[in-house]
């Protein structure tokens, strides 16, 4: 079985979804379907279909958040030594050697990732070009806007 890599915070996000989903989301929509139930007919009741398909979605994602978790590895990038290389979990300053901006990302897992935070998908063209660099040296990114390229500034295991 294949494994999903993910950062201990992104797996503590999971845990907490699935808690939610199974304690307060899951009884709620019972509680709505009943509730449709008892007004009659439910061959023109639209409250009873939307909250069967609310209890679809929710037992969908339950389904979903249960495989990731049981799929997950976790990595804690505090206890990396990748001797200055970037991995999973790595945090990267970057300097775009086109206009100067400096920023700052961190790799995470597919369901970590917020590009507003400065956290990137282990599978977006970004990272997969960091991905064994080291200090000092070049990235070349082929993005949707064209190629860019980026300088390793720094490489942080936080």
């Amino acid at each position: 079985m294949a494994t999903i890599p993910i950062t201990r915070r992104g797996a503590d996000k999971l845990k907490v979804e699935l808690h939610r989903l199974k304690t307060v989301d899951r009884p709620w929509v019972i509680n709505a379907i009943a509730e449709a139930r008892a007004q009659g007919d439910l061959s023109e009741n639209a409250e009873y279909e939307a909250a069967k398909d609310r209890q679809g979605f929710i037992e969908g994602r339950i389904q979903e958040v249960e495989s990731k978790l049981s799929m997950a590895q976790v990595i804690d990038p505090t206890t990396l030594d990748a001797g200055g290389r970037v991995v999973f979990g790595a945090t990267v300053e970057l300097e775009d050697e086109a206009s100067g901006e400096v920023v700052k990302y961190q790799i995470v897992g597919e369901d970590e990732a917020d590009l507003k935070l400065g956290l990137v998908n282990i599978g977006s063209p970004i990272a997969r070009a960091l991905i064994g660099k080291e200090e000092g040296d070049t990235a070349e990114v082929v993005a949707p806007g064209g190629i860019r390229h980026f300088e390793i500034v720094a490489v942080n295991y936080l």
